[in-house]
């Protein structure tokens, strides 16, 4: 697939993505399947949304969102701080007073830690369609309570059994309670869904992941 050609099937999937104003996103091409968002949108949650939608699109092997946030008018810091509060004691799966909230000029941090990482992406995803942010930042750490080698038994077990990942193709190292993912697999799609389950293994606290995408030769 040319870069021209990648370049009109995301700009059609961001089309297609209803969260989104396609007008307002600019969509650059590389050679080498990098895509480039730019422009300006209204919300954070637009913004992630669009790099949602151009990672879904087949020949896509790395997304740069450039896309700014321009807010229609700026709400104050101290009432962003106490809704974000309000958000995270609403969630059942946020640990109560495990996390630490810091806003400046609408920028939304996460500090502290959990001891999973369904935790620390529960709190993540209750603001990030919080009204008034411009971006957030998710400094939030996990504290390990399982040996490397069950760690790596575990997602080598959670690979076999998804439809989504080929096992054969993806190598996993697992340093201290850091995981290395290596290999080449077939879509973006199977990328994140090999980093997802990885992350879902208990004790990892850092997930590296250097999956190429790229075309695999049959086997014979």
């Amino acid at each position: 697939m040319n870069k021209t050609e990648l370049r009109r099937f995301v700009q059609e999937e961001l089309n297609w993505e209803p969260s989104i104003d396609a007008n307002s996103i600019g969509v650059e091409v590389s050679e080498e399947g990098v895509v480039t968002l730019t422009g300006h949108v209204k919300t954070y949650a637009e913004k992630l949304n669009a790099e949602k939608a151009a990672k879904k699109v087949r020949g896509v092997v790395a997304v740069a969102n450039d896309i700014g946030v321009r807010l229609l008018g700026d709400r104050d810091d101290t009432v962003l701080a106490e809704e974000a509060a309000r958000a995270l004691s609403l969630n059942v799966s946020v640990p109560d007073d495990r996390i630490k909230i810091v806003i400046s000029n609408g920028w939304l941090t996460l500090e502290g830690a959990v001891d999973w990482e369904y935790q620390r992406r529960a709190a993540e995803k209750s603001l990030r369609e919080l009204r008034g942010i411009r971006g957030l930042t998710n400094y939030i750490t996990i504290a390990p309570r399982v040996r490397p080698v069950e760690i790596k038994d575990h997602i080598r077990a959670a690979f076999e059994r998804n439809a989504l990942v080929d096992a054969s193709h993806v190598q996993v190292k697992v340093e201290d309670s850091k995981v290395v993912l290596t290999g080449t697999v077939q879509s973006w799609q199977e990328r994140t869904e090999a980093e997802r389950q990885t992350w879902a293994a208990p004790g990892v606290t850092a997930v590296e992941n250097r999956l190429t995408v790229g075309i695999l030769s049959p086997a014979f």
